[in-house]
């Protein structure tokens, strides 16, 4: 073991692991990283296949996001945002009010995913409040939803490994089981269907909506769950019943957002506009922590008023707006408009397909789902059942290991393998990424 991982390992306690893991599998010391590719200190290379955690664009040291954190560093580092503001921040919200869904005019600061939800739920609840409609206090999310890690994100979250245990600190949310496109009850084709699973939503909706401030959705795709995708109809019928009962429609696209399914924001794929919208991961191109939740006009008015009727929306972080985290934003955004991504990820997206449903020919790969630049292999022990591997086996979790000893950093969602890599891979880490998966797929099966 290296000096280094002892040293880490006697300080440091990792994100989402169990630490005793790293007795056997120490964490691997990452030295420096280049465009898709990432270098540990002892000169291995890695093929970012999950662009580190789903934030990276545009490859690791970006040379035009490089510079503008330069730039940026030698005229502001941060100052105070309640009161002041600064020309980066101006810049990136009115960008960001250009291209998001029309309707959302008003942008809100925070610093990473999770506080952007807390700010959507705290928005939406406070809104009823004041204008009264004080019953409604609740919220909806769908089966195994993935939200954030504070105490608000987990409790419109459904994963049971990330909630169980703090159940008794939660909010009282509605869940309505979610689409599962795989294991359809309705025997129906996500690319053909009419959302019929929407009526479990329906009847939450029907019944509570008196009690319902906001559902909150992860629009077309549902990441933590396994990288589930949907039908684009099932967003469009809940935008008619969140509008039809007055209820906030809060699209979750930190994960989704920013060219990811091929569209800049997953929303468009069904033509919706949410009340309530939250940004965050892509939004820096994987650099710094930023989020961004936007809202209407409808609900940002009610907050404005004299100071003394106490109506302000009293919710901030140190680092609201941080003037460096804005100029990498804008930078982003600029690479988007220069570069001509999303046309150009239409030919990669095709390319990741091509090659991924190859590996259907294996027995216990039970589907390929792909939506843009986000693909995902579902394993099963058998594929006429679709019956999942026990969890206990942590079939994902070896395959995740043998990947890395390849070269190519695969990070599991239980028994599925997802892609997810940044815009910048080319056909040679395309094969590099599908082939790997291929190679420890057929050595841990045992395939000849």
């Amino acid at each position: 073991m290296h000096d280094l991982q002892k040293k880490d390992l006697q300080y440091i306690w990792h994100p989402c692991s169990q630490m005793k893991d790293y007795e056997t599998f120490p964490p691997i010391v990452i030295e420096r990283g280049e465009g898709a590719y990432l270098y540990d200190v002892e000169g291995k290379c890695y093929l970012d296949a999950v662009s580190s955690w789903w934030v990276n664009l545009f490859g690791h040291s970006n040379k035009k996001i490089n510079q503008a954190i330069a730039a940026q560093v030698e005229k502001l580092e941060h100052v105070i945002f309640a009161n002041f503001s600064h020309k980066p921040a101006i810049r990136l919200a009115e960008e960001i009010v250009k291209i998001t869904p029309g309707g959302l005019n008003k942008v809100f600061f925070a610093d990473n995913g999770s506080s952007a939800v807390e700010v959507a739920l705290k928005l939406s609840f406070q809104y009823y409040q004041q204008i009264g409609k004080p019953k409604k206090t609740r919220f909806v999310a769908i089966s195994e939803s993935y939200h954030g890690e504070t105490l608000g994100a987990l409790s419109v979250g459904d994963i049971d490994l990330y909630n169980e245990i703090y159940k008794p600190l939660l909010l009282k949310t509605f869940k309505a089981e979610g689409p599962d496109c795989y294991r359809c009850k309705y025997g129906q084709s996500r690319e053909t269907c009419d959302a019929q699973c929407f009526e479990a939503m329906k009847a939450v909706i029907e019944v509570h909506h008196e009690e319902i401030a906001g559902v909150i959705i992860e629009p077309m795709i549902q990441g933590a769950a396994g990288m589930k995708i949907y039908s684009p109809i099932y967003l469009k019928k809940l935008q008619e019943l969140c509008t039809q009962y007055d209820i906030h429609m809060i699209a979750d696209e930190i994960a989704v957002g920013f060219g990811r399914t091929g569209k800049m924001f997953a929303c468009e794929h069904a033509g919706v506009s949410p009340d309530i919208m939250t940004l965050s991961k892509g939004l820096t191109a994987g650099y710094m922590p930023l989020s961004l939740t936007l809202m209407t006009d409808k609900i940002y008015e009610v907050f404005y008023d004299d100071y003394l009727a106490l109506k302000a929306f009293m919710h901030s972080h140190s680092y609201t707006g941080n003037p460096i985290g804005c100029a990498i934003a804008c930078a982003s955004l600029k690479i988007f408009q220069e570069e001509n991504i999303l046309e150009s990820n239409l030919m990669k997206a095709a390319c990741i397909r091509e090659k991924a449903e190859n590996l259907l020919k294996y027995p216990h790969v039970g589907e390929f789902r792909q939506l843009g630049m986000v693909g995902a292999i579902e394993l099963v022990e058998n594929q006429e059942s679709k019956k999942g591997f026990d969890w206990q086996k942590r079939v994902g979790y070896q395959l995740y290991q043998m990947a890395l000893k390849e070269g190519v950093l695969l990070r599991p969602l239980g028994n599925v393998l997802y892609f997810m890599p940044p815009y910048v891979v080319e056909e040679k880490e395309i094969d590099l990424m599908i082939g790997t998966a291929e190679k420890v797929i057929k050595e841990y099966f045992g395939y000849a």
